[in-house]
């Protein structure tokens, strides 16, 4: 019988993350960033957010977008099946 392996308090796990967040939209007023982000919800494949960012001189709300990280190894897992097998040329 074969045991895992315990992380120690100094060992962290490995992060496994989805897609990288893009940046769709900058707004001025969180209302307009939420208004932003409750049209992208509509979209059921994504995943949005509001985060307030820049400096403290510039400070805005950014809307940020990414592909449902379920949807995005289902696309990625479709697209591996699709591909052919590397073929030599003679």
């Amino acid at each position: 019988m074969k045991r895992k392996k315990s992380l120690s308090k100094n060992e962290k796990s490995p992060h496994v993350g989805g897609s990288p967040w893009k940046t769709v939209a900058k707004c001025e007023t969180f209302e307009e960033a939420d208004q932003k982000r409750n049209e992208l919800l509509l979209d059921e494949t994504l995943q949005v957010k509001v985060h307030y960012q820049g400096v403290s001189t510039n400070r805005y709300f950014a809307v940020k977008a990414r592909l449902d990280p379920k949807v995005a190894a289902a696309l990625e897992k479709a697209k591996k099946s699709k591909r052919p097998g590397k073929r030599r040329k003679k």
